[in-house]
């Protein structure tokens, strides 16, 4: 008898308007002790490239750019600063979704770049010795081109690679 009650009970709360799951955000209701002052948008946070990293690019690349090829993340792990290397390489890592669409203002991305490419970062000596770090300028002039076909441009920059005798890791082909 008593289950009955608190199945009856149960049924009445969640029927109720007050049970329901919003669907529209609720322009009253307070934030939580604690979160009361308004979040700084990434794009004027002053984060460190490396926490920059961890908010835009780990959530499919992985912690040290390992990606995720049975999900078509691909790795960047020792081989990214190869496409440095050949025509249209430089501009296409601005230019993929996850860079061009970030949070990330102009500068935060060259900077998070010129981190990822350093021989102790993700691209693990992969980047040309004669390295160029990219600038605000170069990202805001690349950063608008949208990349028609990602999957064949970025297989045309492979073949490239793999045209100057760079062995391409199973997990790179994706």
């Amino acid at each position: 008898m008593r289950s009955i009650f608190y199945v009856l009970a149960l049924t009445l709360i969640v029927a109720s308007p007050s049970g329901e799951a919003r669907v529209i955000p609720d322009p009253d209701q307070k934030p939580a002790p604690g979160n009361e002052a308004r979040q700084t948008p990434l794009h004027l946070a002053n984060y460190s490239p490396s926490v920059n990293y961890q908010l835009q690019c780990l959530g499919c690349h992985l912690t040290n750019g390992e990606g995720a090829p049975r999900h078509d993340i691909p790795m960047m792990k020792g081989f990214v600063g190869n496409f440095l290397k050949v025509e249209g390489g430089r501009e296409f890592l601005i230019q993929v979704p996850g860079a061009s669409l970030s949070a990330l203002n102009n500068q935060q991305l060259a900077e998070l770049l010129n981190w990822m490419l350093r021989d102790d970062g993700i691209a693990g000596g992969s980047a040309p010795k004669n390295f160029k770090p990219y600038t605000e300028q170069e990202v805001e002039t690349n950063r608008g081109v949208m990349i028609k076909d990602l999957i064949g441009h970025r297989q045309n920059l492979i073949e490239q690679i793999r045209n100057l005798n760079i062995e391409i890791p199973a997990s790179v082909i994706q």
